[in-house]
């Protein structure tokens, strides 16, 4: 069965639920059914204040708030144990319908005011500061629970995406798609990555190490996919972070374990296969125009990002397909032409930094993406490109000697991997930090796939026009 219907079938139990629940506190149903809304009513219910809603923009309080609020909503309907409240979070599907339809599951009123707060206290014995403290750690213990194994959120920090992701979209990543990864490095300040905020410290002791496990997931990883990942140059100096540690970034996979790429004038092929572009990436053009400045909001309008400027008439400009269309036929430009770079000579900056590979970013190839029991063959040509995965993402000693290659202090002529590994590219192919520098994306550093867009901003913009209302809640291609 697909991981979309069994997802949907999920998110439409949890509805149901609160549609019933909805009803039985006096208000309607279908008001459970509206983003952002629905949070509304649930602070009417509980007897929360309206502003509450404001701490949905703030980082990190925000997945607290969430709980808080969450938890205030159950509580309304009788359900104070932790048990109760820790099933509502973590198995919604199954609780929120069973309450709502059981009889003895009703409306007791709002949580939050001073006589059902007074009456809950006599029957716990339970003072308020007491009471407060177990739901502030209740809800950092739950949001920690739904961060590392169920969901999270991610903002996009750069224009690697663009245009189908821009800078300022807020993701929401699923870790059940792939399945979750178990923690590695254990011991970490909640809500911190790998620094913390303000004094820029590690976040976490890697003085313990678990081994990799990743639970079952819903789907395998395809082509296509956008995954959020742990950057794999970490592993090296300055930082040498853990994996679960090292940076997170976003790409669109673009080829699986196993697959051929290929890039032939920036045009990707898989399997000697042409790759279908992202309907929203963007390309990169060269730009001739009558020598008049372009209007500034017209090309902001489009996403076009203005890269380098050549002479006062020609520019080098990202933009998608349709975008240049556009471009074209404004007044005062010559002609749009795509760009690509041609096969110059060893770059030292391309995968895999060997001089026997004269690759650019828009001509490379072919690479063989290392699938878990493949076995290679090791020699000048292949040495170049695997070292790395054998060396850093697998644990063992790699030393060339000559024409010889030793592994682990034995002579090695071969070897067989221990897990799958990806090609990630930008859907902005001109402007994406990406497996054409630093080459494959080892299984265990897959965080997670991801969904929609919750929420987007543009910091270019004035603060009350800063919220890109057309793209919150939207899906991602």
């Amino acid at each position: 069965m697909s991981p979309y219907i069994v997802l949907a079938a999920l998110i439409i139990l949890c509805l149901a639920g609160l549609w019933l629940l909805f009803k039985k506190a006096g208000c309607r149903g279908w008001e459970a059914l509206i983003p952002v809304y629905s949070a509304y009513i649930m602070l009417k219910i509980s007897g929360r204040p309206v502003w509450w809603l404001l701490w949905f923009f703030v980082p990190v309080i925000n997945a607290i708030a969430a709980v808080v609020i969450y938890t205030d909503f159950v509580k309304s309907y009788g359900k104070f144990t932790i048990r109760q409240q820790a099933a509502a979070i973590l198995l919604p599907f199954v609780f929120l319908p069973k309450w709502g339809f059981e009889k003895r599951t009703q409306y007791l009123g709002p949580s939050a005011s001073s006589e059902f707060a007074q009456a809950r206290h006599q029957q716990l014995k339970k003072s308020p500061a007491r009471e407060w403290t177990e739901v502030i750690l209740f809800a950092l213990l739950a949001t920690t629970l739904i961060r590392t194994f169920f969901i999270e959120a991610y903002l996009i920090p750069s224009p690697s995406m663009e245009s189908s992701l821009l800078t300022g979209d807020y993701l929401l990543v699923s870790k059940v798609n792939y399945g979750a990864r178990f923690p590695i490095t254990p011991i970490s300040f909640p809500f911190a990555h790998n620094n913390l905020p303000l004094i820029y410290t590690k976040s976490y002791w890697d003085g313990i190490q678990l081994p990799y496990y990743r639970f079952p997931g819903l789907s395998e990883i395809k082509r296509g996919d956008v995954i959020v990942f742990n950057y794999p140059m970490d592993a090296d100096s300055p930082y040498y972070r853990p994996v679960d540690k090292r940076e997170n970034f976003i790409k669109r996979c673009v080829a699986v374990a196993g697959d051929t790429v290929r890039v032939i004038n920036a045009q990707l092929y898989v399997n000697g296969k042409k790759s279908p572009e992202p309907a929203d990436g963007q390309q990169a053009y060269i730009v001739h125009t009558k020598g008049n400045p372009i209007d500034s909001l017209f090309i902001r309008s489009l996403h076009i990002d203005v890269k380098l400027k050549y002479s006062r008439t020609d520019y080098e400009m990202l933009m998608t397909r349709e975008a240049a269309k556009q471009l074209q036929k404004h007044p005062g430009i010559n002609n749009v032409i795509e760009y690509y770079q041609s096969v110059s000579g060893y770059n030292p900056s391309i995968f895999p930094h060997d001089g026997h590979f004269n690759w650019t970013l828009d001509n490379l190839g072919p690479i063989i993406i290392p699938k878990k029991g493949w076995t290679v063959k090791l020699d000048e040509l292949t040495i170049p490109m695997y070292k790395r995965a054998i060396g850093i993402y697998e644990a063992n000693k790699v030393k060339i000697a000559g024409n010889t290659i030793f592994i682990n202090g034995k002579k090695a002529t071969e070897y067989t991997f221990k897990q799958d590994y990806y090609w990630m590219m930008g859907d902005n192919r001109h402007n994406s930090e990406d497996s054409r520098f630093w080459g494959f994306v080892p299984e265990d550093h897959i965080v997670g796939k991801a969904l929609f867009i919750w929420m987007s901003t543009d910091e270019n913009e004035s603060f009350l026009h800063q919220t890109r209302w057309a793209r919150i809640f939207k899906g991602i291609r």
